[in-house]
Parts: structure tokens; sequence; C-alpha cells
């Protein structure tokens, strides 16, 4: 597989994030679905909409969501539908919980790891594209979020999420032995890249860097500064080069941040999707 090209620039603006999706020479067709994460109640961290409003209207994309699988504000549809227009969403955007109504789209993954099928919103049947525009952080599960983990946690439906979380087991949520969690995260994430192939295209925004995810209510404060945007057709190397931008970092809460990454063996979601094959570590990091 040939090099993946991964565009980046430090100026982390509004118009930054438009410029690097056109960039990627991509028109994403028909009804576009924006992935991304709207936020906890109480965290301090989240990007805000009027960030992404330029991009948003640049694509004509509605914001899609799925609720969570623990306790919180996000894992109903009545508390997440409030939420979502008390973190302003719903002032700019029209937003999608896609799971609100069941039942679930099942969609099998015949070449999983760990998984054989993804539980997702069925409203996923509504889009023909799909901007994956994710916070690039840590994460106190995932050891960080990316674009991989708003393909598999992120766009699967409440049920999907304790399902990847106990790798087929939802009994066995807080449980699983991490590296079967995390292949377990590759594999579903396999499953949407795959859906919307040469549809769909990624944006990682390294701002705000906690070691916490935005769905955590109570958050750390950012360790590290602000490095960038970055933007690729391919999922894994995105990450890769968010996280090797992390590694060569010469910030003094770089180790912090990395800490995290390999108490939970963060990189092991990477390495488990290349195996997959719907993308690649290697890429070529082109300044913008």
């Amino acid at each position: 597989m040939e090099k993946a090209k991964v565009y980046f620039t430090k100026e982390i603006k509004p118009e930054s994030v438009v410029k690097m999706y056109e960039v990627l020479g991509i028109n994403l067709p028909g009804k576009v679905a924006v992935k991304l994460h709207s936020g906890e109640q109480g965290n301090q961290n989240y990007i805000r909409p009027e960030f992404v409003k330029a991009i948003v209207e640049k694509v004509n994309g509605t914001v899609v969501e799925c609720n969570t699988a623990y306790e919180g504000e996000r894992n109903t549809t009545e508390k997440h539908k409030k939420l979502i227009e008390n973190h302003g969403w719903t002032k700019y955007f029209d937003v999608d919980i896609m799971d609100a109504e069941g039942p679930d789209m099942e969609i099998e993954i015949p070449n999983g790891k760990m998984i054989k099928k993804n539980f997702v919103g069925k409203n996923i049947k509504n889009y023909d594209s799909m901007l994956v525009l994710s916070h690039f952080k840590g994460h106190p599960m995932g050891g960080y979020g990316g674009a991989l983990k708003q393909l598999s946690i992120g766009v699967a439906s409440s049920y999907g999420k304790a399902y990847i979380h106990g790798a087929g087991n939802t009994e066995n949520f807080w449980n699983t032995e991490q590296n079967k969690f995390l292949e377990s995260m590759a594999d579903s994430a396999s499953t949407i890249h795959n859906m919307f192939k040469n549809k769909i295209a990624y944006i990682n925004v390294m701002c705000n860097l906690s070691v916490d995810c935005d769905c955590c209510a109570k958050a750390e404060d950012p360790c590290m500064k602000d490095i960038g945007i970055l933007a690729s057709l391919d999922p894994i190397a995105i990450d890769q080069a968010c996280i090797d931008l992390i590694y060569n970092s010469k910030d003094p809460g770089r180790d912090h941040f990395v800490a995290r990454v390999e108490r939970q063996n963060g990189i092991h979601t990477i390495e488990a999707a290349a195996e997959l094959g719907f993308g690649t570590r290697e890429y070529e990091l082109i300044n913008i």
C-alpha cells in the first residue's frame, strides 16, 4: 500500500478547517453526515459549534451523533437533545441523533478480529457521504481519541457502544481485556470507512490537548499547547500522524499525554486497524 497523504497546518481557525478540507481534493456528494463530538455536560475542552460552522456550511452537512452507553447527560435521546441544544449545536445546524429510534442497523464484519457485527444508529442509511471531524485528545479508556474512535464508538448506537466495549459481550462493558476492546474499535471503524468508501474524509483538530476525552464531565485541563489541524482520506494515517506529532513534541506536557496513551496501549487501535487493511500507518506529512 502506498503512503497516505496527510495535510497539516499550524493555524487553528474556522477558515483553516475549510482550507484543509479543500486541499483533500474531494467533494463529498449528496447528503453529508458530519460526525463530531458534541461534548458532555460540564466538559470544558470540546470544540464549540462556532468553530466548525464554516466547514459544516461548506459541505452543507448535518451534524450526526449517537447516544452513549453510560450514565450522563447523553445516554437517552431526550437528555441528549436537550444537551445538544444547550451547547448551541441546534442554533446553527440540523442535528441527527442517529440511534434516537430503534432498531439499530447491523453491519457484518466477516474479517473482524474480535467482533463480527457492528450496531450503528439506523439513520446512517440516510447519508451519502461523511465528514469525520475529530477533536484529537487523550482518552481514559482508549488512550487517545481521534478519527478511528469517531468511526467506531462515535457512530455506534448506545447498544453498539456497549458491544464494542465488551468485545461482543455487553455485560462485560467495564471489564474487557484492554487489547480486545481496542481491536473491537478497529473492527467497527472498518465498517464505517468501507461503507462510505471514496466518499469519506477526515479532519483532526489538535487543540485543547487534555489527556481526557470530551465525554468526561470532569476532564483535566489541557496539558500541551495546541499543535494544528490535520486532514486526510485515510483514518489510520491521520491518527498515526497525530500520535507522531505528540511523541515528537518538545512541549513540557508531552510526557503526561504519552503516559495516558501508553497506559491504555492506545497505539494498538492503530495497529489493529492497519492489519484490517482499510488504511495505512505509512504517510507523507504535507505542510499547508
